[in-house]
């Protein structure tokens, strides 16, 4: 199972960046996936989280209706949107899934549920 996330990069307030969290040796079609961050001396939130099964996705209240988590199975990629970006959206980003498909953490707190995880890609936005 191996996560590689990139995408990142240094942007001005207000920007946009596309994360790619892309995988292999498994189908990413079959599992959840969630997107968190982790800025210096902090704790490592969860972001925004798709299901494998569909439905609602999950977003942090500090980026809903900025961000925008998808997926294309046919690459195997899981895709995350990040538009109107903020001083305070300045982290590393993880993407990460959980050990075993068709479960759904996203509901979970925190990292729970996810136990495999990307390198990170650090999104620094200046002001």
């Amino acid at each position: 199972v191996q996560l590689q996330a990139s995408g990142g990069g240094l942007v001005q307030t207000g920007g946009s960046l596309r994360l790619s969290c892309a995988a292999s040796g498994f189908n990413l079609g079959y599992y959840s996936i969630g997107w968190f961050r982790q800025a210096p001396g902090k704790e490592r939130d969860k972001v925004s989280c798709i299901s494998y099964s569909g439905g609602r996705n999950y977003y942090a209240d500090s980026v809903n209706g900025r961000f925008t988590i998808s997926r294309d199975n046919a690459k195997n990629t899981v895709y995350l949107q990040m538009n109107n970006l903020k001083p305070e959206d300045t982290a590393v980003y993880y993407c990460a899934v959980p050990a075993w498909s068709k479960r759904s953490p996203c509901g979970a707190r925190g990292t729970v549920g996810f136990d495999y995880w990307g390198q990170g890609t650090q999104v620094t936005v200046s002001s």
